[in-house]
């Protein structure tokens, strides 16, 4: 098998498979879902699994077991593998079947596989005698034009999706660094009213034995006179003041510091989950089931805001 008709293979079945996994979306949610990882027409998954499939288990179409068998096995190593190199290149999930009986890390599940190994056989038997026959009457010249426009069409739409993905990563980085400075400040919040609250119990403490003093000082000279005793009530009076409005002063500071601090993350924050980019959004839907690695909470977050 040449590789001219094995890139024409891909191309053809990972249109094939864009059209199954879009039907399919259509079935469920009644209307269009581009499920597409890339922004065209086409599933890559599926040219590069089905064209292995084709390519490599062909000479065992003899034995409708044995291929059946092969196939199944194929293509759970293809999903597996892609699965796998997806999570750890853009550090997502892209599919999860952890619900699943018998799967394998979420990327592939026993139920799944049985079910591919007889579109395979579907495949080989009934479809890709058609698709070849078709490809056949394509002039050569024009099919190899048609693999070049498509190739360039292909690797450019890879790089505007993966810089996408790159760009979403940061934006969850940054929303979940916000959101740690926001939980800093609030245990700092706590930990402020915790040390007002033992100064202003210490303030009392002190304002009572002051009193105190002061009346037993008082008793003891009942023969000073009157006005002696109402100029040190009125300095410890204004002691008293004074410290009281030092201390809202510097409350207030620490307070309106704070709120202009929280203010400004909070506006960070909402500016990062609004306004989400068309590729962004379309990710999102094609694959509901989606996870972060590294930044789970930040990716729910940004479902929810985008769903409603």
């Amino acid at each position: 098998m040449s590789i001219y008709f094995i890139l024409l293979y891909f191309f053809v079945y990972g249109f094939l498979g864009w059209c199954t996994e879009v039907g399919f979306a259509a079935f469920k949610t009644h209307h269009f879902v581009n499920r597409g990882f890339l922004n065209g027409p086409i599933c890559p998954i599926y040219g590069v699994g089905v064209t292995a499939v084709i390519t490599i288990l062909t000479p065992y179409k003899s034995d409708i077991i044995v291929l059946y068998i092969l196939s199944v096995v194929l293509v759970t190593v293809l999903e597996g593998v892609t699965g796998w190199a997806m999570d750890k290149i853009f550090h997502n999930k892209w599919w999860d079947y952890s619900d699943m009986p018998l799967n394998i890390g979420g990327y592939v599940c026993l139920l799944f596989s049985i079910v591919w190994g007889f579109a395979c056989l579907f495949i080989i038997y009934f479809i890709q005698p058609l698709v070849h026959d078709l490809l056949a009457f394509i002039p050569t010249i024009v099919g190899i034009i048609l693999i070049i426009i498509l190739g360039i069409t292909l690797i450019a739409d890879l790089y505007v999706t993966a810089s996408t993905i790159f760009k979403f990563n940061r934006r969850l980085a940054a929303m979940e660094k916000i959101a740690a400075e926001m939980h800093e400040i609030s245990e700092q919040i706590g930990q402020e009213i915790f040390e007002k609250t033992i100064r202003a119990m210490d303030r009392q403490e002190a304002s009572k034995e002051k009193l105190a003093t002061a009346t037993d000082e008082f008793k003891e000279k009942m023969q000073d006179t009157a006005s002696g005793l109402k100029e040190k009530t009125q300095g410890t009076a204004f002691e008293l003041k004074e410290r009281a409005l030092d201390a809202r002063e510097r409350s207030q500071e620490i307070s309106e510091e704070l709120r202009s601090r929280i203010a400004s993350l909070h506006t960070r924050y909402h500016e990062s989950t609004d306004k989400p980019g068309r590729i962004s959004r379309r990710l999102m839907n094609a694959f509901p089931k989606m996870e972060s690695r590294q930044h789970k909470e930040s990716l729910e977050v940004l479902k929810k805001r985008w769903k409603r």
